[in-house]
């Protein structure tokens, strides 16, 4: 019978509370597709809530739908995660912040976000499509009473770029630089260095550490390129397997694990296994990019594919494949999952309750990978 604690310091989310997650900054937008029960469009947000408020059409008096108060999509990934363990306060935890410094800041505001309350950023890795609205994030909370702890991974680089496949040398491009320590602090972020997993919000949320590399077709991102400086010259050296990602991770009881992987950069085999042998449990729902979108990942899919469907047993009630994943996955994982396979996308929010005594009756006390 699983615990209500890992010895990992992961507490599971029970009967009395739920965990609840909004995705702030995705690629698509996605209004109307049929969704599973618990999930819930922007449209709908805003018109059954009335969050913010909807003007009145001054000739046919029915609601007007304006869009420049809704969400708009963007190259990136950041997800807002609510969790509260039995007798204890809410955690607001924002997963990455989007590439840039308008899109998470206009959508926060369109969802009415409290950002005051957001106690806690995690940066899955030092890419700018995830750390890019960081700043902006961080100074739209100036003013708060609350401190906001900036949870990163401890080797960040002066820069990375990508190198063509038939030139590996030639650097074609490079993202814009992460913001650095001393600017996170300057805009009000107290900066947390974490190279291992450890639990936060309570415990209600663990974040890993270096995720082992152990499946054999998931061998890192050709081309990936890493800019080093030493004795005063500087050059660009591999960064294939982009060591510094990380995910999160919350256990919800009779459901299972919600995995946060924002861009799988280590493959999103390597991170499920990962969880599954740190804790033991079945996987409910795995949540963000799955990097399956670029042309020299395609002999991926069907492997990665087998693996969530086949040879995870149990295998996932739910795929989420956001930001990078593609669009062949998506329709190559449909076809697998059916159902549970949801178009998720920016604004949408979801909300998972837990269930101890269903946890107790129905959950293996072992997860099998064949």
């Amino acid at each position: 019978m699983p615990s209500s604690e890992s010895s990992l310091g992961l507490r599971s989310v029970d009967s009395s509370n739920r965990l609840v997650i909004t995705f702030l900054v995705d690629n698509t937008l996605e209004w109307f597709t049929k969704l599973p029960p618990g999930f819930t469009h922007e449209l709908s947000q805003h018109l059954q809530n009335q969050n913010p408020p909807l003007k009145t059409h001054p000739v046919t008096g029915v609601p007007v739908l304006d869009l420049n108060e809704f969400c708009c999509g963007a190259h990136g990934f950041s997800a807002l995660i609510e969790t509260q363990i039995s007798g204890e306060d809410a955690h607001l935890t924002l997963f990455d912040t989007g590439p840039d410094s308008l899109s998470l800041v206009r959508n926060v505001k369109a969802l009415q976000v409290p950002v005051d309350k957001i106690t806690r950023v995690i940066t899955s890795h030092w890419h700018a499509d995830h750390t890019g609205g960081l700043l902006s994030f961080l100074e739209l909370r100036t003013g708060s009473k609350s401190e906001c702890i900036v949870d990163c991974h401890p080797d960040r680089p002066i820069s990375r770029g990508m190198a063509r496949g038939a030139q590996p040398n030639m650097i074609f491009a490079c993202l814009p630089d992460d913001p650095t320590f001393e600017e996170i602090e300057a805009a009000g972020g107290v900066v947390e260095k974490h190279a291992e997993g450890h639990a936060v919000a309570s415990g209600a949320v663990w974040v890993s550490g270096e995720i082992p590399r152990i499946t054999s077709f998931e061998e890192g991102i050709p081309g990936a390129k890493r800019w080093v400086e030493e004795g005063g010259r500087g050059q660009w050296i591999d960064d294939e397997l982009i060591l510094d990602e990380r995910y999160a991770v919350i256990d919800v009881a009779g459901k299972g694990l919600v995995i946060f992987s924002a861009c799988s950069h280590a493959g999103i085999c390597n991170v499920v296994r990962d969880a599954v042998t740190k804790f033991s449990r079945p996987i409910h729902m795995i949540i963000g990019g799955l990097h399956l979108a670029p042309a020299d990942s395609a002999v991926r899919i069907g492997p990665t594919i087998d693996f969530l469907s086949r040879q995870l047993i149990p295998a996932p009630n739910f795929v989420l494949p956001m930001h990078c994943s593609g669009f062949y996955f998506k329709v190559e994982l449909e076809k697998a999952l059916g159902d549970g396979c949801v178009p998720a996308s920016t604004g949408m929010k979801v909300e998972i309750s837990g269930d101890r005594e269903l946890d107790r009756r129905l959950f293996p006390s072992t997860i099998t990978i064949v």
